[in-house]
């Protein structure tokens, strides 16, 4: 059941609905708040609208970089696994 959350990003108050549990939900507008206000304190008087683009790409980043961590791990895992079915069919 989706719950609504009134969240507040760059100063902006919006209502969203989400399937995710309160904790969660405020743990990823915590997280958005840190980006931008990371962007806000290096960027030269950006417009709002520029300063969510750009934590938009960070995270999109972070995310990317993130999947191919897990995909490549997912791989090395998947290749010892078929290693350990081979040891174990070769000693039945």
């Amino acid at each position: 059941m989706k719950n609504s959350y009134n969240i507040t990003i760059l100063g902006q108050q919006i209502s969203v609905l989400s399937d995710s549990e309160d904790e969660q939900v405020a743990e990823v507008v915590q997280y958005l708040n840190k980006k931008v206000d990371e962007i806000m304190r290096s960027g030269n008087g950006l417009r709002t609208l520029n300063v969510a683009i750009l934590a938009a790409l960070n995270i999109s980043e972070e995310l990317l970089k993130l999947k191919g961590v897990n995909k490549e791990l997912c791989s090395k895992l998947e290749d010892r696994a078929e290693k350990l079915i081979q040891l174990i069919e070769e000693a039945s």
